[in-house]
């Protein structure tokens, strides 16, 4: 099972940027999906999640109303749509995948993770 993140890049506050994850795993519907990001010197720490079938979100309070979570089952593919960035967003992002129906918040379960990409965003 691979997970591959990408779309990362450096904009300035205000600005958007849109990240896919693209995961080579059997049957990708029946997986939940999530996006956790890790800032230089902080824990890494859960941004977003949805359900196999895409019918449930979960979102952090700190990026609520800013960033949606999506997903294309036909092209195993996840996507975190980040509008209004601010400079406090600057972290590597995570894409991971979880043998659960409902997206779960914390890392540990998890079963597969992405290698990360990074996204700064410039006051």
């Amino acid at each position: 099972v691979q997970l591959q993140a990408s779309g990362g890049g450096l904009v300035q506050a205000g600005h958007s940027l849109r990240l896919s994850c693209t995961a080579s795993i059997r049957a990708f519907s029946s997986y939940a999906m999530g996006w956790f990001r890790q800032a230089p010197g902080k824990e890494r720490e859960f941004v977003a999640g949805i359900s196999g079938s895409g019918g449930t979100e979960y979102y952090a309070d700190s990026v609520k109303g800013r960033f949606t979570i999506a997903r294309d089952n036909t092209k195993n593919t996840m996507y975190l749509q980040m509008n209004s960035l601010k400079p406090e967003d600057t972290a590597v992002y995570y894409c991971a995948a979880d043998r659960a129906i409902l997206p779960r918040t914390r890392e540990s379960e998890y079963d597969y993770w992405g290698q990360g990409t990074q996204v700064t965003v410039s006051s």
